[in-house]
């Protein structure tokens, strides 16, 4: 049984349940907000930026690439160590480091032996192998960012886009469901007069047909509205759902358009990227044509052994050997050992040379891309610079169309309560007015459209951002 004073917990917990759904939905979604929200949730921003922080490990890990080697190891064996007069390659590291007297016959004596050994490594001078790899490390890294940027930048535009145009979709079913009210409303009219035989009753089934096509047509603008709304939460990083869109700009023309340059700003990010990927590539040749020179290495060894056979063990002398593990293991005997080392491979230049070549047509190619880019962008400007002249003169057009429309239909509307009209005039009047409304509502966005195309091609969002 439910008490009185659980049964109110309940009701306010619904309460305070609806409030709080209630406040979510009704929550404006501003440009700014969606724009920062799309960049800490998109999964391709998360994933690059993953690969900045990548691309700075290995800057890191090619810096510390020159330090010295410096390697210790400590070994126990246990074995036999017959020995033989004879030559051998020791192909691969396959064979083992027994070293003992050749004896006429094999024997079986096996004791302990260790060895401990520390190791310096190191190739102090390489004709700059060192600092080329750590530079193209570097070019990869600014790579990475300048990849990063623009895919950043590249988003931004896309959700803005998105933005638009769901603001777009939201304001035409506005428009048709203004529509359908006016054929509802040219429907009892039509009614009403038909049933007092004022009218034909073939009105009637014309005032049906128009609401019918009405409904439909709000169900398509609908439709579009719900597929604008997912792109958008896709764009975002979120679960599809209903936006509620921040609608104050979208009635008037930007304050100042962006000022027209001959061509898009050296800056732009993806022309930005371009050129990081033209140093990475020329950065790459210059480090494979070191790997034609010869390396100079510096290397020392520091080496304890302890055995378990004895110095005077030998053919005549076979018991001179223990069998303890302490003494075997124990270093009687140290070595030390410094040197300066040269490795040059003579050959290596001839395939060195190809590869350096086909890095330079590499190189070529990437050049031919940046090229490209930069022409679309130049592209992309001229026509932004159309469609912003284009999207003015309709966004001046469109409230003459309104006017006009709208007189057209209240006339119509009138002659038609009066007898004095067809339904054919007044639903070619409502056809009219429907269509001057959509043309509205794609100008507004058309104008704030064309300024983000402008903005885009310049490489500065801001030009776009800074409206709001």
């Amino acid at each position: 049984m439910f008490t009185k004073s659980s049964i109110r917990i309940f009701i306010t917990a619904a309460v305070l349940f609806i409030s709080v759904k209630a406040n979510c939905q009704d929550k404006v979604l501003s440009l700014p907000e969606a724009l920062q929200t799309s960049l800490a949730n998109y999964g391709t921003i998360k994933a690059k930026t993953n690969y900045v922080l990548a691309a700075e490990a290995a800057v890191k890990q090619s810096q510390k690439e020159y330090l010295p080697d410096f390697s210790i190891s400590g070994q126990h064996d246990y074995g036999t160590i017959n020995g033989q007069n004879g030559a051998f390659y020791g192909f691969r590291g396959l064979n083992s480091s027994s070293s003992g007297p050749p004896m006429e016959n094999q024997n079986w004596n096996a004791a302990f032996g260790s060895l401990y050994l520390a190791n310096v490594s190191w190739d102090f001078f390489s004709f700059g192998k060192a600092r080329e790899r750590i530079e193209l490390a570097k070019a990869s890294r600014s790579q990475d960012e300048a990849d990063l940027t623009q895919e950043q930048f590249q988003h931004q535009v896309r959700v803005a886009a998105a933005y638009l145009n769901l603001q777009a979709a939201q304001r035409l079913t506005q428009s048709q469901e203004r529509n359908l009210e006016r054929a509802l409303a040219l429907k009892r009219v039509v009614v009403a007069r038909a049933k007092n035989g004022l009218n034909p009753g073939v009105d009637s089934s014309l005032a049906n047909a128009e609401v019918s096509s009405a409904k439909i047509a709000l169900t398509r603008s609908r439709d579009t509205e719900q597929e604008q709304s997912n792109q958008l939460a896709q764009l975002l990083g979120i679960l599809p759902q209903g936006f509620r869109l921040d609608s104050t700009f979208i009635t008037k023309v930007p304050v100042v358009f962006a000022a027209t340059t001959n061509s898009p700003t050296e800056g732009h990010p993806v022309l930005t990227f371009y050129r990081q990927r033209v140093k990475v590539s020329q950065e790459r040749e210059k480090y494979f044509r070191t790997l034609q020179y010869p390396t100079f290495s510096f290397f020392s060894v520091l080496q304890g052994r302890g055995s378990g056979f004895g110095y005077d063990y030998n053919e005549l002398n076979t018991q001179a050997y223990t069998k303890s593990y302490r003494e075997g293991i124990v270093p009687t005997r140290g070595n030390y050992l410094v040197g300066v080392g040269l490795v040059w491979n003579l050959t290596s230049s001839l395939r060195i040379h190809q590869q350096v070549q086909a890095q330079e047509y590499t190189t070529r190619g990437l050049n031919a891309e940046y090229e490209l880019a930069n022409q679309r962008l130049q592209a992309q400007k001229n026509l932004a610079e159309n469609k912003v002249q284009n999207a003015l003169s309709n966004y001046r057009e469109a409230p003459i169309q309104i006017q006009a429309a709208s007189n057209a239909y209240l006339q119509k509307n009138v002659l038609y309560s009066n007898g004095l009209a067809t339904i054919v005039d007044i639903t070619q009047a409502l056809y009219t007015l429907n269509r001057a409304e959509i043309d509205r509502d794609i100008a507004n966005t058309n104008v704030w459209q064309a300024l983000l195309l402008q903005a885009a091609a310049a490489g500065d969002l801001s030009i776009f951002t800074n409206e709001f």
